[in-house]
């Protein structure tokens, strides 16, 4: 087990990302469940969801690095490739407990590849791409500018991850290889120049506790937040309107 001590700007970061989630999926829902005329598919809120999607993940980006250089300290060849593959994995099988839930609860529109299928596929591939460092800025520029050239492109089921779908077709979290693969990449590249080796590369100034623990716990704990965050704003947004949106 690595005890070298965690990085409180990436746990921070990432709480930051967390409460962005929590607050756009609050006003999703106020919108979906129609409680409230809130507009969340244009201006400013679609584009604050693609803010709170980049950092989540060029946070994961950032992560993958120290993890794997941190790991290549005392794993190598197919030890540490089956690291990320069997973590890539995990991930992956908790976004196909989403895509059952939300099939089970919602029926048209559940998620078929949202963001944990996402960061599971990223995860399993990314020992092919810590070899190129900071050169992971092109190659994830690249596939950002691709998934840009593949929208509205439509194709079979079978290429829905890679950001190619059905005509008609929808989902309440659609989080394509084309784009957001890029977007993990561009944070391996961040975190290859900011975290060489596993180490941090530049000073961090000191940030009051009172502002900075509470979004490190967050950070810390941000892949149980995401599992239950929903079930807990419909409950509670169901208990504030006094009605039955379960």
């Amino acid at each position: 087990m690595d005890e070298r001590p965690r990085f409180i700007e990436i746990d921070t970061a990432r709480g930051i990302a967390i409460l962005m989630m929590v607050l756009f999926h609050t006003l999703f829902d106020v919108s979906f469940f129609s409680i409230a005329p809130v507009d969340v598919s244009t201006g400013f809120w679609r584009y604050f969801a693609y803010a709170t999607a980049t950092l989540f993940l060029l946070i994961v980006g950032v992560s993958l690095v120290v993890s794997h250089d941190r790991a290549a300290a005392k794993l190598s060849g197919s030890a540490l490739t089956k690291k990320f593959l069997l973590r890539g994995a995990g991930i992956f099988s908790l976004g196909l407990l989403v895509t059952a839930a939300t099939w089970l609860y919602l029926g048209e529109g559940f998620i078929i590849f949202g963001i944990l299928h996402l960061i599971g596929v990223s995860v399993m591939l990314s020992p092919l791409f810590f070899r190129f460092g900071r050169y992971n800025l092109i190659i994830g520029s690249c596939c950002i500018l691709a998934g840009f050239f593949l929208t509205g492109i439509y194709g079979p089921w079978w290429l829905l991850p890679f950001g190619i779908h059905p005509a008609g077709f929808t989902s309440v979290d659609y989080t394509p290889l084309f784009p957001w693969f890029g977007v993990v990449l561009v944070g391996i590249g961040i975190g290859d120049f900011l975290y060489t080796g596993g180490v941090r590369q530049f000073a961090v100034p000191r940030l009051p506790d009172l502002f900075s623990a509470p979004l490190a716990f967050l950070g810390r704990h941000s892949l149980l937040i995401y599992l239950v965050h929903q079930p807990v704003i419909i409950i509670l947004l169901g208990m504030a309107t006094g009605t039955n949106i379960l």
